[in-house]
């Protein structure tokens, strides 16, 4: 049986940080254990965790076996529950781990996959990269756009969405998901491109 893959939703663990932009990756790890039938329940790695096959592979088998995960952690400790929970899992960071989070660096709303590269500022990114000694893992980048004005980029991402973007984030949530299941069902490479032509 081949390893699963481990995915890593980003954000704050308490209720008042739920809606904020910094907990969309929350959000879709949530929405998709919500679509595999599945929960996420306490792990002693210091992480909420539901274990799923996600997707179908081509020819309609189940997908592959997926983690999913919320470090228990704020999001500038982020690195040690997912370094626990790739060494819990045997998981290789850089073949089977995608990590969603939000980017400040992107039009609200777009998607793009990565692979490596920096962390743009971003404490979650940074945090992982450092416990896992590598930034060659690949990341789901969902975008949140710049906070208007002079707004504090650190106060733009731990506010809410606001009311008129319901309707939008709803979709943008659903399309990250989808993005995550063609990740492990069909690849990585094929997923950035259709990504970038969207």
């Amino acid at each position: 049986m081949s390893d699963p893959w481990l995915v890593v939703g980003l954000g704050n663990p308490e209720a008042r940080y739920a809606r904020n932009r910094h907990n969309v990756g929350h959000m879709v790890v949530e929405l998709l254990a919500g679509r595999a039938g599945s929960r996420l329940t306490r792990h002693k790695a210091r992480a909420q965790v539901a274990e799923v096959r996600l997707g179908l592979l081509p020819g309609g088998a189940p997908g592959p076996r997926v983690v999913l995960a919320e470090p228990a952690a704020f999001m500038n400790l982020s690195g040690g529950p997912v370094k626990a929970l790739a060494q819990f899992y045997g998981i290789d960071p850089t073949a089977r781990l995608l990590v969603v989070h939000d980017e400040l660096d992107l039009p609200a709303h777009q998607l793009r996959l990565k692979r490596g590269g920096g962390e743009g500022g971003h404490n979650g990114l940074r945090s992982v990269s450092q416990a896992l000694g590598t930034r060659d893992y690949a990341r789901l980048r969902v975008g949140v756009g710049r906070p208007p004005g002079r707004q504090d980029p650190a106060d733009y991402v731990l506010s809410d969405f606001p009311s008129r973007e319901r309707e939008e984030l709803a979709v943008t949530l659903e399309q990250a998901a989808d993005a995550v299941e063609a990740v492990v069902t069909v690849g990585f490479e094929i997923v950035q491109q259709r990504l970038r032509s969207a």
